[in-house]
């Protein structure tokens, strides 16, 4: 029998399966159209703060699915750039976009700015971000934030002198079901948490190696591209942040982590058991273990629901709250709120730093550095990734 969550906090609802109907969306192979839910508020009814101005660095995949949203929405988008013109004109006049700036010196220098999303490749991260806050910009940035701990540090203390915010667009710190989740967890309905066991694998042809998932040179790898949203997704229930790790890796032939395996433990005995691959598909799936039951959530980066399996009696109650579709809005909505004064969302950048932290360990251990980490691979007395000597 199916014990279902009909109301729960900040707007967590049991629903039926809904019907989609198709919103503003650009073309492309690659683009997928963003979607609204009938009989569901309309997505500006997110956001309770005062709007900011965005602009957009980057042209990419993903950029076209913010673009959507910040339009969906009603939001004021005001400007584009990237580093080739021609693709940020085609961008600009796809979804009408008044503004495009032939420099990222030039978009910085817009009164009319007061916030941006960064969707370029993670090795340029850092270079944008520190470009923004430095100009006074509030920066909502793509997964990987930066590419290490270092970064990230340096990146937070600028945030913090020039009074402006920075956020982690990983799209589980914002989903409204990891919220309801965390509530219903923080207040002990599920007992204890003592273990997290998380997947995550996609297929990447090797094919043309120069590609942002094998190339070291763009920060590639399973550990930066997909292994931020697993470590997430347990550490948003964990106690503390885990201190132990032990693991094994496979490298790609260019040198980045292809595959591995770790286990991480706090000081409460929680553990973290994870599995990540680029190159061998399976399912991207989180089980949170609990003394009184284990929730099981399918296709967990932007997920709207979950499954709590009952350990008295094995009775499932489904979680339902928020909608996959919005997975970029919550983002946006949350960077607004932070800049609104909304300490919940100003302290989810700490989540962002444990995360990094086991990324960075778990990645140096590998001995696997990026050529802007070639400091560092000397210092440890290895080659940075795809170089033998």
């Amino acid at each position: 029998m199916m014990r279902a969550a009909r109301t729960c906090d900040e707007g967590a609802t049991m629903v039926d399966s809904a019907k989609i109907v198709s919103a503003r969306g650009g073309a492309g192979a690659r683009e997928e159209p963003l979607v609204t839910v009938e009989d569901e508020s309309h997505p500006k009814a997110l956001f309770a703060t005062p709007e900011l101005r965005w602009a957009l660095i980057g042209t990419g995949a993903i950029a076209n699915q913010m673009a959507q949203a910040l339009l969906l929405a009603d939001r004021h988008l005001v400007g584009v750039t990237n580093r080739t013109r021609a693709k940020a004109d085609a961008f600009a006049r796809r979804y009408g976009i008044e503004r495009v700036y032939g420099s990222l010196d030039e978009l910085l220098a817009d009164p009319l700015v007061d916030a941006v999303y960064i969707s370029t490749p993670h090795n340029t991260h850092i270079r944008f971000i520190r470009a923004a806050l430095e100009a006074g910009k509030h920066v909502l940035c793509e997964k990987a934030i930066t590419l290490d701990s270092a970064e990230l540090d340096e990146a937070r203390a600028l945030a913090a002198e020039r009074e402006v915010q920075l956020m982690d667009a990983t799209t589980i710190l914002h989903m409204p079901l990891y919220r309801e989740l965390g509530r219903r967890a923080r207040n002990g309905d599920f007992g204890a948490l003592t273990l997290a066991q998380v997947n995550f694998g996609s297929f990447k042809e090797y094919g043309d190696l120069t590609n942002r998932f094998y190339n070291p040179r763009l920060a590639g790898g399973a550990m930066l591209d997909i292994g931020v949203y697993a470590i997430t997704a347990a550490r948003l229930f964990m106690a503390s942040q885990p201190k132990e790790i032990v693991s094994l890796s496979t490298r790609a032939s260019t040198g980045v982590d292809q595959s591995s395996g770790f286990v991480t433990r706090n000081a409460e005995g929680q553990l973290g058991v994870f599995s990540l691959t680029l190159h061998t598909k399976q399912p991207k799936r989180i089980d949170l273990c609990f003394e009184d039951c284990y929730i099981e959530i399918i296709d967990y980066p932007r997920a709207d629901s979950a499954m709590v399996v009952w350990t008295s009696d094995g009775h499932r109650e489904e979680i339902q709250a928020g909608r996959q579709e919005y997975a970029l809005l919550y983002a946006v909505a949350d960077l607004e709120a932070a800049v609104d004064g909304d300490r919940s969302r100003r302290e989810l950048i700490g989540y962002t730093s444990d995360v990094m932290d086991i990324m960075t360990r778990l990645r140096f251990s590998w001995g696997i550095y990026y050529p802007e980490e070639a400091a560092l691979a000397r210092a440890a007395g290895v080659p940075v990734a795809g170089e033998t000597t």
